[in-house]
């Protein structure tokens, strides 16, 4: 290898780099035998070892050996050598998203006369192919990379350019006839394409994820909330015996979050709806013809159905990430919601002999490897888990948010993986939660009418009647002799016994 390719770096970290490095990466199983093993001839020795073929291109910085079957060009490699963090990607939401602008930047310049029309229909054909998840395998870029997201950027220039020089010449790679930057990234920059492609894969997420998700579980808890309209149960505060209420009203109010839930998620795309595209490098639209950013922009809300808009201020746009930070912010309260619900339908099915057993669950699987029978309330605890995890999404997307540092913010790849991440697993958690726990769930009628029978607040309903003394008086001598509120009155003579029935069958308003 000459002076001055680039090529993976070891230096003990040879298991790690198994993952990250590129020819690594793409190498492809060869029929190979040990040492001291028989080879063809019959004779002992060493078996040739077939290696994998490579390329050499070069960037801006000089040549860089690239796997021969590879998409990606010298940037994507470098990066895949410079960032062996995590193993973690960005999200095919967002590479789907960076490449529909794509696609739609390349239709607009060929329109405006700035691409030839062959050029931008390989562009455009190489697009609908990532789009269809044909180049999955050639996006390794790790999240912890450069701020600006440039690497995760060029890595799709160049898989743009290579796929699109494969189809006008037979010959994969290269930078011509079409250049990853020239032709596939005319009129833009990483600093208006990285954060226009977060609010797409973003806003998409939620309309085509979440919002149906949140929806059906809204919709599956109103519908218990109806069929559980009668069901009086005990109320608590403080975890401690409080007035009654129906089962149905506690459901409703899980009902209401959920509603809640998708009204503040709605309200928090509107931030996600303004583009940053058409401000190129520091919001001035250097280099990007006048008309570029809103016919493109036009092109991407037809196709998503969504009201994407140019950004009114592009150096808010590129230098903050303000939307993101309240989407965050929405989701965490969503989670939040999920998290009491889930909590609290758990506390309701615990038991089932010893516990409250006012609901029961549907039995989804063995939940024990030492108890035999028992079975726990799982999908309750997958929710809750989702919950802590978009907590904690929201706390890095916050302190990412303070990564703006005058015309551009410098956290958009860990931003971007922590948002996406958060929409992914709330979308998924409430699906779950309706179908495999809210639409299975029975009440236990005869257990909470047992318990509002015998608890002593029923006390609290004698207080216009005897006062707040004496019915502390009264639920004291019931609970020191183990008799009920509505025993313990009648011993009394406190009211008839047809008048405490008509209080003690008392339902909680709605």
């Amino acid at each position: 290898m000459g002076p001055g390719i680039s090529r993976p770096h070891t230096r003990g970290l040879l298991p790690f780099l198994f993952v990250f490095s590129a020819d690594l990466l793409y190498r492809k199983k060869a029929c190979t035998r040990p040492l001291g093993s028989t080879r063809a001839d019959g004779k002992e020795g060493e078996v040739p070892v077939r290696t994998m073929a490579y390329r050499i291109e070069s960037d801006s910085m000089g040549p860089v050996r690239l796997p021969g079957n590879a998409y990606f060009g010298p940037q994507t490699q470098r990066a895949l050598e410079n960032f062996p963090v995590s193993g973690r990607t960005l999200p095919p939401a967002f590479i789907h998203a960076l490449a529909m602008i794509k696609g739609h930047a390349a239709a607009v310049n060929r329109d405006l006369g700035l691409l030839e029309d062959a050029i931008a229909g390989a562009i455009i054909q190489a697009v609908k192919e990532v789009r269809k998840n044909r180049f999955e395998d050639q996006f390794g870029v790790d999240v912890f990379q450069t701020g600006s997201g440039t690497s995760t950027h060029m890595n799709l220039n160049e898989v743009l350019a290579s796929r699109a020089n494969e189809i006008l010449t037979g010959k994969r790679g290269g930078r011509a006839p079409v250049h990853p930057n020239d032709h596939v990234n005319l009129g833009q920059s990483s600093n208006d394409l990285i954060p226009s492609a977060l609010h797409v894969a973003a806003a998409l997420l939620i309309q085509k994820s979440l919002i149906p998700a949140l929806c059906a579980l809204e919709k599956a808890l109103s519908r218990k909330a109806r069929s559980f309209s009668k069901v009086r149960k005990i109320g608590r505060t403080h975890l401690q015996d409080a007035l009654p209420v129906t089962l149905g009203q506690e459901f409703s109010g899980f009902a209401r979050q959920a509603a809640l839930g998708i009204e503040r998620v709605n309200r928090s795309m509107e931030g996600l709806y303004e583009l940053a595209l058409g401000g190129t490098a520091v919001g001035t639209g250097a280099n990007a013809h006048p008309l570029f950013a809103k016919k493109t922009i036009s092109r991407i809300a037809k196709e998503t159905a969504l009201p994407f808009v140019e950004a009114r201020n592009h150096f808010e746009a590129q230098g903050a990430r303000d939307a993101a930070v309240e989407t965050s912010g929405a989701l965490k309260t969503l989670a939040v919601g999920l998290m009491k619900m889930a909590n609290d339908i758990r506390w309701m099915a615990s038991g089932p002999r010893c516990g409250l057993g006012e609901i029961t669950l549907l039995p989804l699987q063995p939940g024990s490897s030492i108890m035999p029978g028992k079975v726990n309330p799982v999908i309750c605890e997958a929710v809750i888990q989702v919950a802590m995890q978009v907590m904690g999404n929201d706390t890095v997307v916050m302190l990412g948010g303070t990564g703006g540092v005058f015309e551009l913010n410098l956290a958009l790849p860990v931003i971007a993986s922590n948002l996406l991440e958060s929409i992914s697993l709330l979308g998924n958690a409430a699906r779950i939660f309706a179908e495999k726990c809210i639409e299975g769930i029975a009440a236990n009628v005869d257990a909470c009418a047992a318990d509002v029978e015998k608890s002593l607040a029923l006390a609290a309903l004698l207080v216009p009647h005897i006062g707040y003394d004496r019915a502390c008086a009264l639920a004291k001598k019931a609970h020191d002799t183990g008799k009920t509120i509505r025993e313990a009155a009648v011993e009394a003579g406190i009211l008839s016994e047809d008048a405490l029935n008509r209080l003690f069958e008392w339902e909680a308003s709605s």
